[in-house]
């Protein structure tokens, strides 16, 4: 069965960082480009970033230049985020999925809040 796992996600003060990580299984890790999604409360998911596995190239465009950075370790199955300069606007519920059309069906996500 393919799962993608987030964690990682917290309370944190404007400013402050977090690291979320992206545990998948069930497929080939290499095979895939796997990306992070966001959505704030009232609005649309939204894409952050992505990046192919095998060769930890960026995939698609990064929404949130500057301020967070995506990487791998093909050794753990794992994509992280490394979020950095919090704002409150990125207060949502973040997500991992394989990008393209093997992408399946959303988990839980985890829960970003950045307090003022």
């Amino acid at each position: 069965e393919v799962q993608l796992q987030a964690s990682g996600g917290g309370l944190v003060q404007a400013g402050g960082s977090l690291r979320l990580s992206c545990a998948t299984s069930g497929f080939t890790f290499d095979d895939y480009a796997i990306g992070w999604f966001r959505q704030a409360p009232g609005k649309e998911r939204e894409r952050i970033s992505c990046i192919n596995s095998y060769d930890r190239s960026i995939k698609c465009g990064d929404s949130v230049k500057g301020r967070f950075t995506i990487s791998t370790d093909s050794r753990k199955n794992t994509v992280y985020l490394q979020m950095n300069s919090l704002k409150p606007e990125d207060t949502a519920v973040y997500y991992c999925n394989i990008v393209g059309p093997n992408r399946v069906p959303w988990g839980q996500g985890t829960l970003v809040t950045v307090s003022s």
